[in-house]
């Protein structure tokens, strides 16, 4: 008999009363589960997290200090999601030091994002990585990683941002890449990669951004670079690419910005570039590429940014550029294009730089110029212009840079509406202008002045003297007549100085040996008499100096550049006299042998000492000339040959080496300081093609508008002639009232005090490294107290002042308290040096010898020996000295 409805409810019933408390405990039961899953999961991450941070530097596990228990959630630069898991490790900027091998990915399964750009991490990229299937983001730029990628990391799916710029990484990019078909984002500049770009990169459809610039890639560009149909800016610059571009870019109708500057790629550009109307930016100098520009590169009006210097582009300016009113710098120099520069040029508001330099434009200079109201930087050098300089060139108010140079059919004179500018730079050489200088152009800001070879006549003005940020001057082979101006003696920032190939008279103002800047002095053929000023000796800067073919008469000045000057730059003088080839020996008076009784006894009385002590004088002359020979007999000629490498001639290029290091530091910005001192700022630089430098920018003074020349001139004195693989080499400095620096060699460690200071670096001074070290300080006061002629003494020896290199090579640096030991000077000075490190009895007798650096050299010997600063036993010396005799102002220190 079947069970009833009625019968089926109370079963039914009493089946739930009784298993409801059981599906309620596997409730509990599953709900613990989970719990003690996601508590292990958590505790896994945490110790991942841990063991990495156990395995950085003491300075890193010093950052990471919240790093000590807990939920990782709570620790500093990490993120998790609600439920607890670890999402996003983003640490940039903080000094991390250390690999990545011991962090385990597997333990951090949901990591979406790894930031760890600008830190000192070293090492290969773990293959492990590829465990983060989750993760999207992974930057690590501006380390220290090497090896080549991992062909695992490309099994990453999800990956939308993948960065290692800045590192070490070499080998090929690995074909597998286009397997991140997520990716939008991809950054490998400025490494070693070598091989060509892999095909496969036209696989990443969603690609919005392709940086591989600065490295060593070869090969042609990918035709498939033409499916990259969502790319904005493609940077290749600096490689070795080569070939033709592809005509598949013109499929890039969103390409915003293309860098393909210093490469080998050649033909003509295609005529499909016309298709991209986005474009803001076209950087292609530096190539071989040839014919004609694209003709409507701005059709979509978006162009602010065009350089292909250094091409051989043939043609006129297209159209499109005419109209182009959305231009803000134009490179078009050293190529072959043509045209009639009034037809060509349109007016551009926004336009800050144009240059069509080293072409071959004709014509007139355009006459509209009001038009250009941004116009910084005006060049048109080396073609064939011809006509007037227009006057109304003064109505481009915002001009600061003006060269119009070689074009040898510019006439008339030069207008006076010029004045009107606040010009840097006025290079008009290698024209036919004439007239006079207008004053009104001689404005205070102007750092660069150039006329020479033109047809200039009169007098040179005595406004030049006004003009107190003067660089370089050069008025030469012109008509100029009359004298120098002894004005141009206040020009304390001047460099470089050419009058030569003039008709110029009388004597040389005494005025000029005040410019103790000066590397550089022309005054050749000239009608220069009279002898050569006296203070011309203090002219301790000067390289190359040129006096040939006047008038002049006596002894040349007793200073490095008239004594290795050669013979045709001191020739064809009246009557010339000193020790330099070429030129006879000075002859000193001679007594008359007819004297009466009375003469012999002054004889005996006077002369005779008086021929004692010149013989004394002639021995200690004979001594510095032997100390100098010795001393240019070990300069090395492999180190000669790296600084002219590095700088070549710091007159031609340094405008383009200043250039460079304000455009590598961002104009000084702070993100590129290595440490500061008392009367200066170190910056680490790259140059363009590599090289590193460190730059040294002095403060400014108290007036806030031109530094302290002292320490900079001082520092210079010292190190123009020193060449000692125990002191830090000077490649050249920059005098200029509102940037001027020294530039050295860079030293990778840093200064001594501050790898004592920390435990891991200190702990790998072992001590044969602190002996070396001592040695090396040894050998560099060693030569600078006995080698050199005179000799030079710091002043300054401390641990902050000794650099170590990475083979822990001690580098003495920072001369700015220097001091060079003259045998005619009385040697006394107000107190200078670092407390602490200064000898006792220079704080009562202020004079400066040899023993004030050894006393100093024995504080940092005995720190390296102690690890630290010897504070007590420096105490128990400076404790029978008046404490009071410190109070006085001392010099500043680094």
């Amino acid at each position: 008999m079947a069970p009833t409805l009625k019968e089926l409810n109370s079963v039914s019933h009493l089946v739930l009363f009784h298993l409801a408390p059981l599906f309620l405990l596997s409730g509990q039961v599953l709900a613990f589960a989970g719990a003690e899953h996601t508590m292990a999961a958590r505790n896994m991450e945490a110790e991942a997290l841990l063991t990495w941070k156990a395995s950085l530097d003491n300075n890193s596990q010093t950052v990471l200090s919240s790093w000590t228990g807990g939920s990782p959630c709570n620790w500093f630069g990490i993120h998790c999601n609600e439920a607890g898991s670890v999402t996003n490790i983003s640490m940039m900027d903080i000094g991390l030091k250390g690999t990545l091998q011991s962090l385990n990915f597997l333990s951090i399964p949901n990591l979406l994002e790894l930031h760890l750009l600008n830190n000192s991490l070293y090492g290969t990229i773990p293959s492990r990585i590829a465990n983060l299937s989750k993760l999207t983001k992974f930057r690590v730029d501006i380390n220290d990683i090497y090896g080549s990628i991992p062909v695992e990391i490309c099994s990453l799916t999800s990956l939308g941002v993948l960065s290692m710029a800045h590192n070490h990484i070499n080998g090929p990019i690995p074909q597998e890449i286009g397997m991140l078909r997520s990716l939008y984002y991809l950054d490998l500049s400025h490494n070693n990669l070598r091989g060509t770009i892999p095909a496969s990169t036209g696989n990443l459809s969603n690609l919005v951004e392709l940086h591989i610039s600065e490295s060593e890639l070869s090969g042609s560009i990918p035709k498939e670079i033409g499916l990259l149909t969502s790319l904005r800016v493609l940077d290749l610059d600096v490689n070795n690419l080569s070939g033709a571009i592809p005509s598949s870019i013109g499929n890039l109708t969103n390409l915003a910005k293309i860098f393909l500057n210093y490469n080998e790629l050649s033909g003509t550009l295609p005529v499909e570039m016309n298709n991209l109307t986005a474009l803001k930016t076209l950087q292609m100098s530096y190539n071989r590429f040839s014919g004609h520009l694209p003709q409507d590169i701005c059709l979509g009006g978006l162009l602010e940014n065009i350089s292909v210097v250094a091409n051989y582009f043939t043609g006129p300016i297209p159209q499109s550029l005419r109209n182009c009113s959305s231009l803000i710098r134009v490179r078009l120099d050293q190529n072959q294009l043509t045209g009639n520069l009034a037809d060509d040029l349109g007016i551009y508001p926004k336009l800050k730089y144009l240059d069509l330099s080293d072409n071959k434009f004709y014509g007139q200079l355009p006459s509209k110029w009001e038009g250009f109201l941004g116009l910084s930087t005006l060049r048109i050098s080396s073609n064939n212009i011809s006509g007037k300089i227009p006057s109304n060139l003064g109505s481009a108010s915002q001009l600061q840079s003006l060269d119009l140079s070689s074009n040898h059919h510019l006439v008339g004179g030069i207008p006076k509406e010029l004045g009107k500018l606040k010009l840097l730079d006025l290079v008009l050489n290698d024209n036919k202008l004439s007239g006079g200088i207008p004053h009104e152009i001689l404005v205070h800001d102007l750092e660069n002045l150039n006329l020479a070879s033109n047809n200039l006549t009169g007098s040179i003005p005595e406004q030049l003297g006004e003009c107190l940020s003067l660089l370089t001057l050069n008025l030469s082979n012109n008509n100029f007549k009359d004298t120098i101006p002894a004005k141009i003696g206040n020009l304390h920032f001047l460099v470089n100085l050419d009058l030569s190939y003039n008709l110029l008279m009388d004597s040389i103002p005494s005025q000029l040996g005040e410019l103790q800047m000066l590397d550089t002095l022309n005054l050749s053929h000239n009608k220069l008499s009279g002898t050569i000023p006296a203070s011309f000796n203090n002219l301790l800067s000067l390289i190359t100096v040129n006096i040939s073919y006047n008038e002049l008469v006596g002894p040349i000045p007793n200073i490095k550049a008239f004594l290795d000057a050669p013979f045709d730059a001191l020739r064809n003088n009246k009557d010339l006299c000193g020790n330099a080839t070429g030129l006879k020996a000075c002859v000193s008076l001679k007594t008359n042998g007819a004297a009466p009784k009375m003469a012999n006894q002054i004889l005996k009385l006077i002369v005779v000492p008086v021929l004692g002590g010149l013989i004394l004088v002639f021995v200690l002359l004979g001594g510095f000339f032997v100390c100098r020979r010795r001393n240019k007999s070990r300069k090395s000629k492999s180190e000669d040959e790296h600084r002219i490498d590095l700088f070549k001639s710091w007159g031609q290029d340094g405008r383009m080496l200043y250039e460079d290091i304000i455009q590598a530091t961002e104009d000084f910005n702070s993100n590129y300081c290595i440490g500061e001192g008392g009367y200066g700022i170190v910056y680490k630089v790259v140059l363009p093609k590599g090289q590193v430098i460190a730059v040294k920018k002095l403060h400014r003074s108290r007036d806030g508008m031109t530094p302290d020349l002292k320490a900079f001139r001082s520092e210079i004195c010292a190190l123009s002639n020193v060449k000692h693989r125990n002191i830090v080499k000077l490649y050249g400095f920059c005098s200029h009232p509102k940037n001027s620096f020294l530039v050295y060699e860079f030293v990778e460690r840093g200064s001594l005090k501050m790898i004592l200071s920390k435990d891991e670096p200190a702990m790998e001074l072992d001590w044969k490294k602190r002996l070396n070290i001592v040695k090396g300080i040894a050998n560099a006061l060693c030569y600078m107290h006995h080698d050199c002629c005179p000799p030079v003494i710091h002043r300054d020896i401390s641990s902050n002042n000794v650099l170590l290199d990475l083979e822990y090579e001690a580098h003495v640096s920072d001369f700015g308290t220097a001091r060079l030991l003259m045998p005619d000077s009385s040697n006394w000075t107000s107190l200078a040096g670092t407390f602490g490190y200064i000898a006792p009895e220079l704080a009562y007798t202020m004079k400066v010898d040899k023993t004030c650096d050894v006393y100093s050299f024995g504080v940092v010997t005995l720190e390296i020996i102690m690890g630290e600063h010897p504070k007590s036993i420096i105490s128990s010396l400076y404790s029978s000295i008046d404490r009071s005799t410190y109070n006085r102002p001392t010099a500043p220190t680094s």
